[in-house]
């Protein structure tokens, strides 16, 4: 890998250091595209547009120079048509959300991803919208591209703050009552319930023409956590406790949490549903290029 591309990968670290979640997601975004070289339509709308690098030659009409100032590479920028594509985002806010054995935690992470998507939507001149729930809906934005959206939803996901337990059941059905037309639905969470309730809850949007995308977000220290000596283990959400063995920790906790991880990725693609797994010490920017190249894949 050439290191001019590996120098763009955003590790979450540098990103904790931006201030201002419009910023991280300016450049989250801004890397992503910078990734693409001659890659032709990304992101959620297949009708959006075609972002490749500009070779002598192309018409200057068509250079996106916002992206220039911010990354100092031409590219152009060619809508076909605007696709009204709804957006919304379910983000998990419930508290073992706040997991974290690095630079960043599950729902800081959780919130760079949510702020990402949404400001790439409002490229695409998409209408987004936002619930942040745990058990109960804290935060809702209904989905809209008119001006001053992008303000409302990055407000509302800085605002954003850890409840206790998750309930997937009530978001979803929430969502439900005013989905009025066909979207894309993301549901970014750690997803620790069981994965035949988890794809249960989210189905019935399946079938009614939506696109359910899961984000899985995990910290490397829930996948293979490192303990050397006995530990006593605290659930963040109900507090219960349990102690755990360094035997256990390496042997039967890693063979659940990867039979977990690989259920939930089963069942939801056959059901239709796209599944990514996020760690939390991956470049931000390098995920959501790789989600994205398999995304375009299948279309």
């Amino acid at each position: 890998m050439p290191a001019e591309v590996a120098n763009r990968f955003l590790d979450p670290g540098v990103l904790a250091g931006i201030s201002g979640l419009d910023l991280v997601a300016k450049t989250v975004v801004d890397g992503f595209i910078a990734g693409l070289h001659r890659s032709p339509d990304f992101g959620f709308s297949q009708e959006f547009a075609e972002y490749r690098a500009y070779t002598p030659g192309d018409d200057l009409r068509h250079v996106d120079w916002n992206v220039y100032a911010r990354t100092e590479r031409a590219y152009l920028k060619r809508y076909r048509g605007e696709t009204n594509t709804a957006l919304m985002v379910l983000l998990d806010a419930s508290g073992s959300m706040g997991f974290s054995t690095g630079a960043v935690s599950k729902f800081t992470l959780s919130q760079y991803l949510a702020s990402a998507l949404v400001y790439l939507a409002h490229l695409q001149r998409d209408s987004a919208g936002l619930i942040v729930f745990h058990d109960e809906i804290a935060a809702f934005v209904p989905p809209s591209a008119r001006q001053g959206q992008l303000m409302r939803l990055m407000h509302a996901i800085d605002r954003a703050s850890l409840g206790k337990r998750t309930d997937f059941r009530r978001p979803f059905f929430e969502l439900q009552q005013f989905l009025k037309r066909r979207g894309i639905t993301v549901l970014i969470s750690d997803l620790y319930e069981d994965p035949a309730t988890i794809i249960q809850t989210v189905e019935p949007l399946r079938f009614r023409g939506n696109e359910l995308i899961l984000f899985h977000v995990l910290d490397p220290g829930e996948l293979a956590p490192n303990i050397t000596d006995a530990a006593l283990l605290i659930d963040m959400e109900n507090g219960d406790a349990i102690e755990a063995s360094p035997e256990y920790a390496r042997n039967e906790y890693r063979g659940r949490i990867s039979s977990h991880v690989e259920t939930l990725r089963t069942k939801a693609q056959a059901s239709g549903i796209d599944y990514f797994l996020l760690r939390t010490d991956r470049p931000l920017d390098e995920a959501l290029r790789e989600y994205f190249t398999i995304r375009q894949g299948r279309i």
